[in-house]
């Protein structure tokens, strides 16, 4: 109230009824209410008063002066009375309507109306009011309907949400096709109280069929019956190739294409959702509802066709996903084909050489030479074991819990202790801030420069230098003083592939090697990558 009476206060030009343009003709209306209801009253009472002191000062007989005076006393009580009468029936009555009228409205009774006298100008007043109160109570009929419907509409919206997003949710626990398919059927058929549903995908090899990929609540007899299916014969390749949401009442047209009804009991309606990604149809979805879907909400084909869209981009994730875990295969088999190029391969041919040579020495009867070949196959052999071994324990790494920098120093203590050249590992990367894919192709690098040091160098000490730049930019420096690297043309077949296979690690790392030899001068490599790009790293794998 004390806020009302301030507002009242510094803003009476707004509030004063003063200030109200008046309605038309209101002047006459107030002086009609006044003549007509108490006007000739008052007046009536005035001319006895008028005619009473004529009488008293009339100095007549007596009592023809007395009985005028009665007379006179009588009537203006009369009169006194039949105005206190119309005062009480035409003006309070009404006020008083008028006081209760306002109280009912006041207490949420809209439907109240107010006595309507016969004549008079409070009749055509009761008979406003009453039309402005059945206004009144017809747009507040009417505020409430609009209220109601836009709380079912919201209710209904929440409910929209609440299902795209548990249908999300759903999609986003498997990555493997099958299990997301039928993780999807489960979660969508308890959300929208559908009897059964099914997930049919255009063929890969012929787009013009559709195959059953993923289904439930269907019997055994139409799954294997509806395998496989032409887009120009049923409602599911129509979708499919328009992109439209098609509903039909009942499966009676599936059951002609089956030749058996397609339910053990059929549906109220039929519905397909085409699945799409990017604009591009990948198949379509089917509920078999006992319900109209019109019974979900007036937004129900935009919420059916998001949980389509929110499908295919679940599908797509699912086969790059398949298709990076083959290309990632593809990449370690290629990687285990070049380690054993690079080790047991050279191994072999060379104990093939050396077993031809020993059988040519046989035959001369050259026992002494027989016996020196015999020792070189044996240390062959021995090589080859070593260096199968080490091929296994490669492949058998997984980087501890320390990460890089602990992986590589736990390699250099075994190399020290199996070569005895001496290598010095500086690790000036306090904090080093790599993907766990790139820590292991950075430390398969460092093992296969290890690892031709060892075979090739004939060195006697090494130095491994991890390092990063101000921009970020990690280098890491392999270097050493044995007799180097023969010259050799790259892309020759002189080359050493255990070069490439460092170069092709390098590319997966976005970076770059640097190789730098002169003969007895010992070699230089330099891996220098930038550690941002490890989005890509992370979808390449291992």
């Amino acid at each position: 109230m004390n806020h009302v009476d301030k507002k009242s206060a510094s803003e009476p030009d707004r509030l004063s009824p003063w200030r109200i343009p008046p309605a038309n003709g209101w002047r006459l209306k107030s002086y009609a209410l006044i003549r007509r209801e108490l006007g000739r009253p008052i007046l009536f009472i005035a001319a006895l008063f008028v005619a009473l002191a004529f009488a008293t000062l009339w100095t007549g007989p007596t009592a023809p002066v007395y009985a005028i005076r009665l007379l006179l006393l009588l009537l203006l009580l009369g009169a006194v009375a039949v105005l206190v009468l119309r005062v009480n029936t035409r003006l309070i009555e009404p006020l008083a309507h008028l006081r209760n009228w306002a109280a009912r409205m006041r207490g949420g009774n809209l439907t109240a109306q107010i006595p309507v006298p016969a004549h008079g100008e409070f009749s055509e007043l009761a008979r406003d009011i009453n039309r402005l109160g059945a206004e009144l109570n017809s747009l507040t009929r009417q505020m409430n309907a609009q209220v109601r419907n836009q709380t079912v509409r919201l209710a209904r919206k929440t409910q929209s949400l609440d299902i795209l997003y548990d249908v999300a949710t759903s999609l986003n626990q498997s990555a493997n096709l099958d299990k997301l398919l039928e993780g999807f059927l489960e979660i969508l058929m308890d959300l929208v109280d559908a009897r059964a549903g099914s997930v049919r995908l255009l063929d890969g090899e012929n787009r013009h069929r559709t195959r059953l990929i993923a289904s439930r609540g269907l019997p055994p007899e139409t799954v294997e019956r509806d395998r496989s299916m032409e887009v120009d014969r049923c409602q599911c390749g129509w979708a499919s190739t328009d992109g439209e949401i098609h509903i039909q009442r009942g499966t009676e047209g599936c059951a002609k294409l089956l030749g058996r009804p397609y339910l053990d009991r059929d549906c109220s309606e039929f519905v397909v959702i085409p699945i799409q990604y990017q604009g591009r149809i990948l198949g379509v979805y089917n509920l078999f509802l006992d319900k109209p879907v019109s019974a979900l909400g007036e937004d129900a084909h935009d919420l059916l066709g998001s949980i389509g869209k929110h499908l295919g981009l679940a599908i797509e994730k699912a086969r790059l996903d398949n298709d990076a875990r083959r290309l990632a295969i593809m990449e370690e088999r290629q990687t285990l084909g070049n380690e054993l190029h690079d080790s047991l391969a050279q191994s072999l041919v060379g104990m093939r050489l050396q077993v031809k040579m020993l059988g040519e020495t046989l035959y001369r009867k050259d026992l002494r030479t027989a016996q020196n070949e015999v020792n070189r196959l044996r240390g062959a052999v021995e090589e080859a074991h070593a260096s199968l071994r080490e091929l296994l324990s490669n492949f058998r790494f997984k980087l501890d819990e320390g990460g890089l920098v602990p992986a590589i120093t736990n390699m250099i203590d075994r190399f020290n202790e199996e070569t005895g050249i001496a290598v010095f590992f500086q690790n000036q990367c306090p904090d080093l801030a790599l993907s766990p894919t790139q820590e292991i192709q950075v430390f398969r690098i460092v093992q296969e420069a290890l690892a031709n040091i060892r075979k090739h160098s004939e060195a006697r000490n090494a130095r491994i230098l991890l390092n990063q730049d101000n921009t970020g930019r990690y280098y890491v420096l392999i270097e050493d003083d044995g007799r180097g690297l023969a010259p050799t043309e790259p892309g020759m077949p002189g080359e050493h592939l255990g070069l490439s296979i460092m170069r092709e690690r390098a590319a997966s790392l976005a970076g770059e090697l640097t190789i730098e030899s002169e003969p007895g001068e010992g070699t230089r490599i330099l891996l220098a990558f930038d550690p941002r790009p490890a989005t890509r790293m992370r979808a390449q794998g291992a």
